[in-house]
């Protein structure tokens, strides 16, 4: 009996050792040869001929300039303001300041404020759902002026958070002066300054667009119709959103944006002549960024690239999976030269923690680096000790034997 358990132990030391020393010189890393190609012009040389005095294409999740015409123009934005409005609100929800549900006044200077309105009442109040839906749909000046006091105690106040916020983004063509838009001397923006807090909207608080994308609806019980002042959700394939306005003085303006095949563009028109040549020219610019690129994914956020040998660890594997989503804008047609260059540590010992880097994948376009996705592990592996060797040994046996 003292025989057999003595080799016992010794078989056990003998697998413990072999298991530990095993994988120490595993070279994990190797090259792969992709499919796709990279475009990486950043506007467009093409004239699309347009009547309205600026414009601007970009693409959603990269914020890269398709096109421009007189992008910084400085031009007033009349209700278009109202997506800094929106982008504050939609911040102030998601943070937990405030929620859909919480009921909203409305002072004398909201009741007051004449243009585009639902005709607030000081009397009633509406929930913050509520509120967002007029602002989306009906572009309503009262509903943004009785948020604006509800979030800042003022519209000054909240004007001046505007602007910050305006300035955090990179808006350095802007000045507001009101929450809604409607003309005052020194409200200015740029087609190119709308195209990015359009896009911090979008990109950052994706669950807008179940209010932008709204045609008609009603509030007070079926009493009050809502049509939607954006003609292209209705028409246009794939729209989701996003802000109109027009005054005499700024003509009409449109911030339009639409998703197809997972490549999301968001396009600026200002100072329009007509609404009609205002959603033409919209037209014209999406078009001509789904006829032109696609957007490539080459990663999903937590999906499996394999398992890779491990030495010193309770488990001998561990799986590989990508940090975050990549792609790629591509200039269709020109699809077949990226290069996926997969670099996985070598000698990779444990303990390893949850989430640890262990690789990356680089894309490269003729030589040049133009991105990486970092490859972590997708669970917690702990060392090999002899308090946690027989549980090692049965992982093993389970293994092989499965």
């Amino acid at each position: 009996m003292r025989k057999f358990l003595s080799c016992f132990f010794l078989i056990v030391i003998l697998i413990f050792i072999l298991t530990t020393f095993s994988n120490a010189f595993v070279d994990n890393s190797f090259i792969w040869s992709g499919d796709y190609v990279i475009e990486t012009s950043t506007s467009s040389d093409v004239d699309l001929q347009f009547e309205s005095a600026s414009a601007i294409l970009i693409e959603q999740n990269s914020g890269k300039i398709l096109y421009e015409h007189n992008s910084h123009e400085q031009l007033r934005p009349a209700s278009v303001t109202k997506v800094m409005s929106i982008l504050l609100i939609m911040e102030a929800l998601d943070s937990g300041k405030i929620s859909l549900d919480d009921k909203v006044p409305c002072s004398e200077q909201a009741a007051n404020m004449g243009g585009s309105q639902i005709w607030l009442d000081v009397r009633e109040e509406l929930t913050v759902n509520e509120m967002l839906k007029a602002i989306c749909v009906a572009s309503a000046n009262d509903c943004t002026v009785a948020m604006a006091e509800y979030l800042a105690g003022s519209q000054e106040a909240f004007v001046e958070k505007m602007n910050i916020r305006a300035k955090e983004l990179g808006m350095n063509d802007t000045c507001f002066k009101n929450c809604h838009g409607l003309d005052t001397d020194g409200h200015v923006t740029s087609s190119y300054d709308i195209s990015l807090m359009s896009r911090e909207l979008l990109k950052n608080h994706p669950s807008i667009t179940n209010y932008t994308t709204i045609w008609m609806d009603t509030l007070r019980d079926g009493k009050s119709e809502l049509v939607n002042t954006n003609k292209l959700i209705r028409n246009y394939k794939g729209a989701t959103g996003l802000k109109t306005g027009s005054t005499d003085l700024a003509l009409y303006n449109l911030s339009a944006s639409a998703t197809r095949d997972n490549l999301s563009l968001i396009a600026v028109i200002m100072k329009s002549p007509s609404t009609k040549i205002r959603f033409s020219e919209a037209q014209k610019l999406l078009d001509y960024g789904f006829s032109n690129y696609s957007y490539v994914s080459f990663a999903k956020k937590d999906t499996i690239l394999k398992n890779i040998n491990i030495s010193k660890g309770v488990n001998p594997f561990v799986n590989l999976v990508y940090e975050c989503d990549s792609g790629a804008l591509l200039k269709k047609g020109a699809e077949n030269e990226i290069e996926q260059i997969v670099n996985i540590y070598d000698n990779i010992k444990a303990p390893i923690s949850k989430g640890q880097k262990l690789g990356e994948i680089n894309y490269l376009l003729n030589g040049e680096n133009i991105g990486n996705t970092a490859l972590v592990s997708d669970i917690e592996i702990k060392k090999i000790t002899l308090s946690n060797m027989y549980e090692h040994i049965l992982f093993d046996w389970f293994y092989l034997l499965r």
